[in-house]
């Protein structure tokens, strides 16, 4: 985990996949907080004392949908980016500043659109 990486919130409500996506962006060198829902995961974004460079979100969530974590997300943080993860990836409208990726996918799918969202080379 370097100091100048960026920060990661990864929000799944599947255990597994959520360990998955983690292992794969610590891999790749990220600092990741995660979230097994909106809940926790709006606990962490109301911490703006916390840098948070992206958040990654599950569509399909409990309670609260990802959709709707994204706008309480965006009215706490505005200009943070966010992606969502669907299976329904290429039925999905997304806002401006909010980017998708279709489930499942390669840890080089990952890699290569979270450097793009972050513009890193």
């Amino acid at each position: 985990m370097s100091a100048n990486a960026s920060t990661i919130l990864v929000v799944e409500d599947d255990s597994i996949v959520r360990m998955l996506i983690i292992d794969v962006l610590e891999e790749l060198e990220f600092n990741v907080l995660e979230a097994d829902g909106s809940e926790q995961a709006l606990e962490i974004l109301k911490d703006l004392n916390r840098h948070i460079d992206l958040m990654m979100t599950d569509v399909g969530l409990p309670i609260m949908d990802g959709r709707e974590l994204a706008n309480a997300a965006r009215s706490l943080r505005p200009a943070l980016p966010i992606l969502f993860a669907s299976g329904y990836a290429e039925s999905i409208e997304v806002p401006p500043g909010m980017h998708v990726i279709g489930k499942p996918f390669s840890i080089d799918q990952l890699r290569d659109k979270v450097k793009g969202i972050l513009e890193i080379s």
